[in-house]
């Protein structure tokens, strides 16, 4: 029967409300996700200070900016890591945190448990690759500015990720990257926060070695941090990333091999 124009009002009203308050932690995750791509942009260090660097040396580059790039101190580098491993793996991690959220009703609480626990185990990673870039730097190996300056480890970080695209840990962690409706119901009982981390382990598991790719062309480089999270993305999807990770193995293979005869 018409329940007539009020109700009807209300009940379109009722209606709004439920599905602002249920997708609210969407509104917030790309909130954050928009703020730390902002954050890099503008903590992106320009080509002047990279020619700057190249023509006078790494000494010039600590004199202007106080170690702030991360070069001579954990604690920069660490932040640097940080920022830099949150704003490229979340949208990796969007088709889990989809499925996460079909499985039910889920809270702004539970929901910011997930991301939290996925981002805590990319900060044990930072942790690792900060105080990689700080022990490099002052072996000379690479620059202020994060980027190779030795022929033999450009190869070795290539090759290297080239190496892992074939091992058994990469495909274990890829395949419960791709599967994450049988992940999720596996460790549904653990809680949010303990299924985000072990989400976020399997990920650190695929994607550690892509990810210190950046040494090559250098941290905090955008096009860099834009093209390995496009490759990322599309490596964690079943239907496409089946036929990227061995080619992309091959390719960052060959390219190690050729790197010393340019």
């Amino acid at each position: 029967p018409d329940r007539g124009p009020k109700a009807r009002r209300r009940g379109r009203v009722q209606a709004l409300r439920g599905i602002s308050v249920g997708r609210v932690h969407w509104l917030g995750f790309f909130a954050v996700l928009l703020l730390a791509w902002l954050a890099l942009f503008a903590m992106a260090i320009p080509n002047e200070l990279r020619a700057l660097e190249a023509t006078y040396g790494a000494g010039v580059i600590e004199l202007l900016c106080g170690g702030l790039l991360g070069a001579s101190g954990f604690g920069p580098a660490f932040a640097m890591w940080a920022l830099m491993s949150a704003a490229m793996m979340a949208p990796t991690a969007l088709p889990a945190l989809r499925t996460y959220d079909d499985l039910g009703h889920v809270t702004s609480t539970g929901f910011g448990k997930l991301v939290g626990g996925y981002l805590g185990a990319w900060l044990g990673f930072s942790l690792v690759a900060a105080a990689a870039q700080v022990a490099l730097f002052r072996a000379g190996l690479i620059g202020a500015l994060g980027q190779s300056l030795s022929v033999p480890l450009t190869a070795l970080l290539l090759i290297g990720a080239g190496a892992y695209q074939f091992t058994e840990m990469k495909a274990a962690c890829l395949s419960r990257c791709r599967a994450p409706l049988t992940f999720f119901i596996q460790h549904w009982e653990e809680g949010p926060f303990r299924n985000g981390l072990r989400l976020g382990i399997d990920c650190v598991g695929c994607c550690w070695a892509l990810m210190l790719l950046a040494f090559i062309g250098g941290t905090m480089n955008l096009m860099f941090m834009g093209l390995a999270m496009v490759l990322m993305t599309l490596e964690k999807l079943p239907d496409i990333g089946r036929y990227l990770t061995k080619p992309l193995g091959l390719a960052l293979i060959a390219a190690g091999f050729a790197l010393p005869l340019f």
